[in-house]
Formats: structure tokens, C-alpha cells, sequence
């Protein structure tokens, strides 16, 4: 069940998609969905959607996994980071969940929030 506000995804940067694909199995018994070269999601589980994601870049992302919560309202919730003094830092963009924005905290920590 998607809970608004909840964290409900990590994401990994790796470097290597299949040597990080190999070692997640290997060491966890990851399974995962290919979404293209650039793109593995880690599936539940039990079987019911996915818990994160493997992002490929060249150096793995500043201040270590993205952390992404969910919104039953991704625009009103684009409102609320906006008026609480977070910053965007990605707007809002498509993917082939649906849809998600980046922002920073006051701190600068980065976080994302998807909606279907």
C-alpha cells in the first residue's frame, strides 16, 4: 500500500550496472527490473512492485543513496517543500511510473517525491 509522505524508494548510483547487479543478487538476493542500460529497479520481495533502484552515472551521487517518498498529490506536495524553504533542485518530470520532482532541505540533504 503507497502511504503519502512515506519513504518508499532507494536509490543506488553505481558505476558498473552489471557488476552492481551482480554483487546486490549475489550478497542479498536482489532481483531486478531492467529499465534500459541506465536503470534497474530492485524488486520487493514479495513480489509487489520495487524498494529501490540501481541509477547508473560516472561517480556515485554527492551525500550517498536518494531517499524518495511518495505523494497521493505530487503537485501539492511540490507546494508544501516550496513553502516549508526547501529548494528544487529537478522539477517535475515523467518516467515511466509516473511522475517525480527533486528538492534539497534547508540542510541539503536531496530527496525526491514521485506520484503515480
Amino acid at each position: 500500500m503507497l502511504v503519502h509522505h512515506e519513504i518508499n524508494y532507494i536509490e543506488l548510483t553505481v558505476t558498473d550496472m552489471p557488476a552492481a547487479k551482480a554483487f546486490y543478487s549475489t550478497a542479498f538476493g536482489w532481483r531486478f527490473t531492467d529499465y534500459g542500460p541506465g536503470y534497474a529497479g530492485i524488486q520487493r520481495f514479495d513480489g509487489d512492485g520495487e524498494t529501490g533502484g540501481l541509477a547508473l552515472a560516472d561517480q556515485p551521487r554527492l551525500g550517498g543513496p536518494l531517499v524518495i517518498l511518495f505523494s497521493a498529490d505530487l503537485d501539492a506536495t511540490l507546494a508544501g517543500v516550496t513553502a516549508a524553504g526547501g529548494s528544487i533542485v529537478t522539477p517535475p518530470f515523467e518516467f515511466p511510473g509516473g511522475r517525480r520532482f527533486h528538492f534539497t532541505d534547508p540542510s541539503g540533504n536531496e530527496l525526491a517525491v514521485w506520484a503515480e
